[in-house]
């Protein structure tokens, strides 16, 4: 992943990381629960994001760039048929 895309995912993991900790300070503070779910709702949504924005750069450079030699340096080597296995399997888990 390169630098400017790293910083930026990991600003969305700080700020969810702060979601998740607004999460527990809601409940310490026994707020009313239709208000923390509709947090958790959120920060489900934003993980979804976070995903996403990990998921479209790995297929770019990692999957499609695997055969040029430009995938991510700690790419295993792998044929097609295992990348395509790789990326279902991480979808099916990334959408269930």
């Amino acid at each position: 992943m390169k630098r400017d895309a790293r910083e930026k995912v990991l600003a969305r993991v700080k700020r969810v990381s702060g979601q998740v900790a607004g999460i527990q300070r809601m409940l310490e503070a026994d707020r009313y629960c239709v208000d923390i779910l509709n947090q958790i709702s959120a920060v489900r949504s934003a993980l979804d994001a976070l995903g996403l924005e990990i998921l479209t750069p790995h297929l770019e450079n990692c999957v499609l760039g695997h055969e040029s030699g430009q995938g991510h340096p700690k790419t295993k080597p792998m044929k097609p048929s295992e990348l395509v296995n790789e990326v279902r399997a991480v979808l099916s888990r990334f959408v269930s």
